[in-house]
Order: C-alpha cells, then structure tokens, then sequence
C-alpha cells in the first residue's frame, strides 16, 4: 500500500491495515504524537479501529522533550 507519511510517498506492507499497525511498524506506539490522517486529527482511541487506504495522507507529529 502506498501512502504519503509526513509529505513523503512510502510503501507499506499490505498486512498494516489500521493507524494502530502504522505506529507500530515505525516503532511510535509508545510515544507522545499526534496522527492526522487525511487532514483530520485521529483521537488515540480511534487508532486501532482507523483503516488506511491505498493513497492516504498522514501526518505524524511526536513531541520531544528538553531542558
């Protein structure tokens, strides 16, 4: 499946089929982000039941701390 992550164009194994499997497979499951998928903010509890689709815009933002 190809989908354009952060403004760049990847290919993603067809077995990822949810926003939850995506996070996953760039190892970000545990981090603190934010998932837009197709212009709109995915809530966290919306990642496991969200579908991707061939063509699909994400972006994802993750925060990082300092001081």
């Amino acid at each position: 499946m190809e989908l354009i992550i952060n403004g760049e164009r990847m290919n993603i194994p067809g077995q990822i089929k949810t926003a939850s499997e995506l996070l996953n497979y760039f190892q970000l499951e545990e981090k603190v982000l934010i998932v837009e998928l197709n212009e709109a903010i995915l809530e966290k509890s919306a990642h496991q039941d969200t579908r991707l689709s061939d063509g699909d815009r994400i972006e994802i933002v993750h925060f990082v701390g300092g001081g």
